[in-house]
């Protein structure tokens, strides 16, 4: 028995909605666990280790009273690191120990004797108003930041690396989550095959030949129906050829951007502890950037300016010695890098337009691997000289321009209105 229905009626319309229906959850039940997997990755990267202290407090605490003698890693500086510090000894000892490591020395405490003549008895402050919590919050922070695996290197032109970030694998939670989303979907979808395919059969005026056919037996009939359905077929093809289109596309405007490239360098320099912690000044190493084209690479010698008496037992500095030894530059790899027909003057724009170091390279102190933040591409260019305002005060050079520039403009002199958009400013 059917049900005839004519061939244009809204009924057939709402049967063919019905498949383009079906095919729409079919790829939300494929891809869903994949953005379920990226979300869990980025939570799993973000959260903190576990250990009863607050690790983002004790980041504070640690960098203000222990960074000076102290390492999160095993590396020692004027006192041991502290990387298995909580593996060695229980948070008890170590309470003990930061509040009054003189007393529990005098106290005859093997390990602590064994500790203060190691390092040829040098004292250590005491900390008595540190609260148990605050302690148990720096070593959860040392645990936390010894766990983080060191940042790779980024391909040319892809993503930049996490720092101190890395995909664990999902969680029991996660996977039953997923589980759960997936047989639910798979319900939803046996049952709108099931439908879909008997009011088809209802509109072209089929019967039913076998009408205690099991559940599976007519699921798999709706699924090959389905699969060899021209307008399901055609959507399908559609869609694939959008998505190459849109990669294609995509890959085409990268060409030569490097945005987010954080290259490994021969020593492991650190701008976060440099110029955010010791807020040491960019033209200090960078001596090129107030008066040259160039900011400049700064070589062994500055480095020892400092390092000739600080932490010279670092694997690290060694290198740099070994490199004076022998008379060799150090091999940095170049990270912002312009091509060569374009001209930039870091002297024009630091000393003359006063525009600051984070602007282009991003906010250099929080970073553990300098990487290329902005895209450094011509459209990027173009748009800082349309929204940047020029400083004309105290200085007598703009003042006709100014004066020209009111006659014609109501808006502030930019970047743009004094030539800032010529093609040979930047192209010979």
């Amino acid at each position: 028995m059917y049900i005839p229905f004519p061939e244009d009626s809204k009924f057939c319309s709402f049967i063919k909605c019905s498949k383009t229906f079906v095919a729409i959850v079919l790829t939300i039940m494929l891809s869903a666990p994949g953005l379920l997997w990226a979300q869990d990755s980025t939570a799993a990267a973000g959260a903190a280790p576990a250990g009863g202290g607050d690790a983002a407090k004790g980041e504070s605490l640690f960098k203000n009273n222990c960074a000076q003698c102290h390492a999160v890693t095993d590396e020692r500086v004027v006192g041991p690191g502290l990387k298995g510090a909580t593996t060695r000894q229980d948070m008890a000892w170590l309470t003990k120990w930061v509040k009054n490591s003189q007393a529990v020395i005098a106290s005859g405490d093997p390990y602590a004797v064994k500790l203060y003549n190691e390092y040829s008895k040098a004292q250590m402050t005491s900390f008595p108003n540190l609260s148990e919590d605050d302690i148990k919050g720096i070593f959860a922070y040392v645990d936390q930041a010894a766990a983080a695996p060191a940042p790779t290197a980024a391909a040319a032109g892809g993503a930049p690396a996490a720092a101190g970030a890395a995909d664990s694998g999902p969680s029991d939670l996660f996977m039953i989550v997923v589980v759960a989303l997936v047989v639910v979907m798979l319900l939803v979808l046996g049952v709108l095959l099931v439908i879909v395919s008997l009011l088809s059969k209802a509109v072209t005026g089929g019967t039913e030949t076998a009408p205690k056919a099991d559940f599976l037996t007519r699921f798999g009939n709706s699924v090959k129906n389905i699969a060899t359905d021209p307008s399901i077929r055609s959507a399908t093809i559609w869609i694939f050829v959008l998505l190459v289109l849109k990669a294609t596309l995509d890959g085409a405007y990268s060409v030569g951007i490097q945005q987010g490239y954080a290259p490994k360098q021969p020593i492991s320099f650190s701008h976060k502890l440099h110029a955010g912690e010791y807020k040491i000044d960019c033209n200090y190493c960078h001596t090129g950037v107030n008066r040259g084209k160039s900011a400049h690479i700064p070589s062994a010698n500055i480095c020892m300016n400092c390092h000739g008496v600080i932490k010279k037992e670092s694997p690290e500095i060694q290198k740099i010695y070994t490199s004076i030894e022998n008379n060799q530059p150090i091999e940095w790899v170049r990270v912002h890098n312009l091509p060569d027909l374009a001209y930039f003057n870091h002297a024009q724009h630091v000393n003359v337009g006063g525009v600051e170091c984070e602007t282009c390279h991003g906010d250099v102190a929080q970073m553990e691997v300098i990487q290329q933040r902005s895209s450094l591409t011509m459209g990027w260019c173009i748009d800082c000289h349309r929204q940047t305002e020029v400083n004309t005060k105290d200085n007598q050079y703009y003042d006709k321009l100014v004066q020209l520039h009111g006659t014609e403009s109501k808006d502030a002199l930019k970047v743009a209105d004094i030539g800032g958009l010529e093609c040979s400013k930047c192209h010979y």
